[in-house]
């Protein structure tokens, strides 16, 4: 069975495409970089918005990235039942884009965060945590400024109800609502968290709790490529 190629999409600003790319390729996928100027995904398998800060973050994270030619790619991709996840910067993309719910705001106390946090998988309804088990609990690092999530009591019950809260932090470091660390759309295609998977890849780096993570994504890719 031939590997399952991820498309890392790079905007101006990014920094964490190649640690996704090398994340993918040591699973045994194939990482391949997307140019946001582009206006198609290339036939990948699966898409990734990596972290970084896109255009500076200027005005806000994400919001001059949605705006970027291959994010009406991406967007088709993700109607299509394609696997999608935001990965930082990626997850704000997706929020300013529309095709997640909510938004990320300014961490509590206005303090930039690096560093390891505890988290829980909370639903494998999504493409990201299908091969986890609900109560899991994984170390991996958060790199962030704007990364608590907000959203309407609407929303915030319409993700319960859906199962679609897929990751929350243990100790909440940044003051997002209901803990929220990732959260899916309503088919579980697609995909956003705060936290860094492709920086907990391997023992080298303090923590491989990552690679469950990666290893759904992988798994999702293949079987939306089988099933094409």
């Amino acid at each position: 069975m031939a590997a399952a190629r991820v498309g890392v999409v790079v905007f101006p600003g990014t920094n964490c495409e190649y640690d996704v790319v090398q994340a993918v390729d040591r699973l045994g996928g194939q990482g391949e970089l997307l140019w946001h100027g582009d206006s198609s995904v290339a036939g990948v398998d699966a898409v990734v918005l990596p972290g970084g800060f896109a255009h500076g973050d200027y005005l806000r994270p994400g919001a001059l990235a949605r705006f970027s030619p291959i994010m009406d790619a991406v967007a088709e991709f993700a109607r299509a039942g394609g696997p999608v996840v935001g990965i930082c910067n990626g997850f704000q993309v997706l929020c300013e884009a529309g095709l997640l719910p909510g938004a990320l705001q300014k961490n509590g106390r206005l303090k930039f965060l690096c560093q390891p946090v505890g988290l829980e998988v909370t639903s494998v309804a999504s493409v990201l945590t299908g091969g986890a088990s609900v109560g899991d609990r994984l170390v991996i690092p958060i790199n962030h400024f704007s990364g608590s999530y907000t959203c309407d009591a609407d929303t915030l019950r319409e993700l319960t109800e859906g199962d679609r809260i897929v990751l929350r932090y243990v100790d909440n470091p940044n003051g997002s609502i209901d803990d929220i660390a990732g959260i899916c759309n309503e088919a579980g295609n697609v995909v956003g968290l705060m936290p860094h998977p492709e920086r907990a890849s391997d023992l080298l780096l303090g923590s491989d709790d990552g690679v469950v993570l990666l290893r759904s994504l992988l798994s999702a890719a293949v079987g939306a490529s089988s099933a094409a």
